[in-house]
């Protein structure tokens, strides 16, 4: 039995640790991330803006329509993480609208923005084990679960709303 008023183990300081030190992103790579994720969403939101023109069935129209107006929502959340962490957010547009819109065909834009979905899920999910911050987690959180609602959604409504193929 211990002696009272002796610990049975020394302080724990990790709480203390430097981020990096316990194995989460350092705040540059996060402030890196975040920015990279801005301007993919910002082309998202002009992918989404575009396709809503040219989309050829009303299932089509309504998840276009869905992207835009997610894109542009998760633009706001970035946009306000950057701002917590004192960093004015990027105003760029990331390379993936000239991408999506150097294809001929809305199936053929359809299809890589399935791609460009998949890729910041992907992205995002290898980066929330490495964030620490509780608020900043919870967002990127949803944002992640959005995506991935996303590409399920697009993926139906090109099974349903398609073209028939000649």
């Amino acid at each position: 039995m211990s002696e009272p008023g002796r610990l049975a183990s020394p302080v724990c300081y990790a709480a203390e640790a430097d981020d990096v030190y316990m194995g989460y992103l350092g705040r540059d790579e996060v402030v890196a991330m975040l920015q990279e994720l801005l301007q993919a969403e910002r082309a998202g939101v002009r992918v989404g803006a575009r396709l809503s023109q040219t989309a050829p069935e009303p299932s089509l129209l309504a998840f276009a329509r869905t992207i835009r107006d997610d894109e542009a929502h998760w633009c706001r959340v970035l946009s306000g993480a950057l701002k917590r962490l004192g960093v004015k957010p990027s105003t760029k547009v990331g390379a993936f609208y000239g991408k999506v819109m150097a294809l001929d065909g809305f199936e053929a834009r359809l299809a890589l923005l399935d791609k460009g979905q998949s890729w910041v899920a992907r992205r995002l999910e290898e980066a929330l084990p490495k964030i620490r911050d509780d608020q900043l987690h919870a967002e990127l959180k949803g944002m992640l679960e959005a995506h991935v609602a996303n590409i399920d959604l697009g993926r139906r409504a090109m099974q349903h709303g398609a073209p028939a193929r000649r």
